[in-house]
């Protein structure tokens, strides 16, 4: 008998659990999370309690949830998934009446030892009601049009709440994700089809309204445009952020000016250079280099989770993982598409990696379902 076997042997059942948990995907995390609190050093000017300490403090208490979460079988998960996406959408709602104001937007809820931003946990229990529901419908009933009509509502509930606020940015990864579930659930691509359409539509009447009574979006949301499709119109204004993130980000070449070396972050001239800009901050002191390896982490996160997903012959563990590891490769795909210039300013911050307290536990809370999926899958 081996040494892993004998220990697994005799380790009590709840502690036999830890051995089960998935190592590699939860020192990927601790990966990522410590450039993180590199990065918030250097744009403090070396200093670890501005940014990085507390983040530090936060990665600490969310890894001790991840591994709480875990040790939960993952059949007591599902059958809260309901309850969880119920109390979400009712902090949506409590964010309408008593939310607090940041930077123009009512996204918040003061619980006094933080700010929760709910439309943050509304991306976890989104996922984990259609992961329910998907499991609960039988298979040959996953396409036919009464029984894509609940998880069109699940999704266009929060997505119309969060769009109030107004967060453009978390409205489309909430319509990307849930859509993106759907499809891996088994919905006929007809649907996706149709829905491109709608969008292309959309976007038509999005820019007819401008400037009309019944106007689709904010102001600022169609500067954000307008700087996406010409940042140079208003270099100083609308345009500062993605220019300066473009210097940044050609400054540092293949290799990095070096830590904290960064010019535009040490002398200010990058906007939220420890929330949605620190991955210019992070290309300017390493270069490709530095870029690319951190990609190249959030690329194995992926693939461990798919991997684990592919393992795992519950259908409901299935969907709930996969549906986690699209929302985590959208959180980072936007971010750094929004930083280069590819996509619009949406304000979506880089995970693990930016300042930020609901961001950070409600991602470790979702590793920790993961996880919990992973420990209690069928053997």
């Amino acid at each position: 008998m081996s040494y892993l076997e004998y220990t697994v042997k005799h380790v009590p059942s709840g502690a036999r659990k830890i051995l089960f948990l998935n190592w590699p995907l939860a020192l990927l995390l601790a990966s990522v999370a410590g450039i993180g609190f590199l990065m918030l050093y250097s744009v403090a000017g070396g200093t670890f309690s501005t940014w990085a300490e507390p983040q530090a403090k936060r990665f600490a208490v969310g890894f001790l949830l991840m591994i709480l979460v875990a040790m939960v079988p993952i059949w007591f998960w599902r059958s809260m998934a309901g309850v969880a996406y119920g109390v979400s959408v009712l902090l949506l709602l409590a964010v309408e009446f008593f939310g607090s104001v940041g930077m123009g937007a009512q996204r918040w809820i003061d619980l006094g030892f933080m700010r929760l931003q709910p439309s943050e946990l509304m991306k976890i229990t989104l996922v984990m009601a259609l992961a329910a529901y998907y499991d609960a419908l039988p298979q040959k009933r996953t396409s036919r049009p009464l029984w894509v009509i609940l998880p069109l509502i699940l999704i266009f509930l929060p997505t119309a709440l969060v769009l109030r606020q107004p967060d453009l940015g978390t409205a489309i990864l909430l319509l990307t994700a849930g859509g993106g579930l759907m499809f891996v659930a088994g919905v006929h691509w007809a649907y996706f089809a149709a829905v491109v359409t709608a969008a292309v539509g959309l976007v038509t009447a999005v820019f007819q309204s401008r400037g009309t009574p019944w106007q689709l979006l904010k102001d600022y949301q169609y500067r954000r445009i307008d700087t996406f499709l010409d940042p140079s119109q208003d270099p100083l204004g609308a345009g500062y952020h993605i220019t300066q993130s473009k210097i940044a980000l050609g400054s540092g070449g293949w290799t990095g000016r070096g830590f904290m070396q960064g010019t535009q972050s040490r002398l200010n001239f990058l906007p939220e250079k420890h929330t949605d800009f620190i991955f210019t901050t992070l290309a300017e002191e390493f270069g490709f280099v530095g870029g690319f390896t951190l990609l190249a982490l959030y690329a194995l996160i992926i693939l461990f989770c798919v991997t684990s997903a592919l393992m795992n012959r519950d259908r409901f563990s299935n969907l709930l993982i996969l549906g986690i590891a699209l929302n985590f490769f959208l959180f980072f795909a936007v971010n750094m598409s929004m930083v280069m210039g590819l996509a619009p300013v949406v304000g979506v911050p880089l995970p693990l990696v930016s300042y930020g307290g609901s961001a950070m536990l409600v991602l470790m809370l979702a590793f920790g379902l993961v996880q919990s999926a992973h420990v209690h899958r069928p053997r």
